[in-house]
């Protein structure tokens, strides 16, 4: 199945998706040579397979599996054709750069709540190379072969997840506490309480926040007690590190764009300066 559309303004198809990416090695995702990129997903119709790729000013998208037409009819969604930049302020010369380098990007959404709490849940608090590997491991183990001609993994439903075994748990790294929320979260049908995660013991303001930001588009989505991104945004936007508090400020004039603010510094913005040496992974499996 094939449907194409127009967007309205510049659109980068890369970086808009990319939030949904889980690492380089993720099996639900991939960005092929030709610059199409690949993403498998559990629809409400079942397994489906998307390759999304521009095309001549449009943006063609081809689908495959039982969730073929329903990735189809919210594809434009899910590259921001429902989100709106045009108001965001343009007030400093670091912005104005900023926003001149992110002028493809948008936040779409994904539509799917549970694919995107549950790796956001993976990082909590720890390295994310270890969520990375927990992620991937769990999809090729409990993943089914996504539908179409690349070779992709769609995360399991809701349900499945409850499946999974506390040898497998322990195996791809996760360490007890986070397979309890996990396990916990997956007993509540999330799609339709995106707004109302943090009633779910684990869930914090951090993890609702990236996962409506992926889901359901939130442009105006801050993840507070993220451990790099105030320095990351204090860094862009005034050449130096700042705390939570500081990067609220920061952030405060661009009130209804403060995700995309975020997301524009991490693609296009200035890391702190390396004081120290990374932090080690912590392997849960030799425990």
């Amino acid at each position: 199945m094939e449907r194409r559309w127009r967007p309205p303004r510049p659109l980068d198809v890369d970086a808009t998706l990319r939030a949904h990416r889980h690492g380089a090695a993720d099996p639900a995702y991939r960005r092929a040579p030709d610059g199409s990129v690949w993403r498998a997903s559990f629809t409400p119709d079942g397994p489906g397979t998307i390759a999304v790729a521009a095309d001549a000013g449009e943006v063609v998208a081809r689908a495959w599996g039982p969730g073929a037409p329903w990735l189809l009819d919210g594809f434009p969604a899910s590259l921001g054709a429902l989100d709106d930049p045009a108001s965001l302020p343009i007030d400093t010369p670091a912005m104005a750069r900023l926003a001149a380098r992110a002028r493809g990007l948008r936040i779409g959404r994904s539509d799917r709540v549970w694919e995107a709490l549950v790796p956001v849940i993976m990082e909590q608090k720890v390295v994310v190379t270890e969520a990375l590997r927990a992620w991937r491991y769990l999809l090729l183990r409990y993943g089914e072969p996504a539908p179409g001609p690349v070779e992709l993994r769609v995360p399991p439903p809701r349900e499945r997840w409850r499946e999974i075994t506390e040898a497998h748990w322990h195996r791809s790294g996760l360490e007890p506490v986070r397979m309890r929320i996990i396990r916990n979260a997956s007993a509540v049908d999330v799609e339709t309480k995106a707004d109302k995660l943090t009633v779910l013991r684990g869930i914090g303001e951090w993890t609702a926040a990236l996962t409506r930001a992926r889901a359901l588009g939130d442009a105006d989505a801050v993840p507070v007690g993220d451990y790099h991104l105030p320095s990351m945004v204090g860094y862009t936007l005034i050449g130096e590190a700042v705390d939570d508090a500081g990067m609220l400020e920061l952030l405060a004039p661009y009130a209804g764009h403060r995700y995309r603010v975020i997301r524009m510094c991490e693609l296009y913005g200035r890391a702190a300066p390396r004081r120290g040496p990374r932090l080690a992974p912590k392997d849960y499996r030799d425990f």
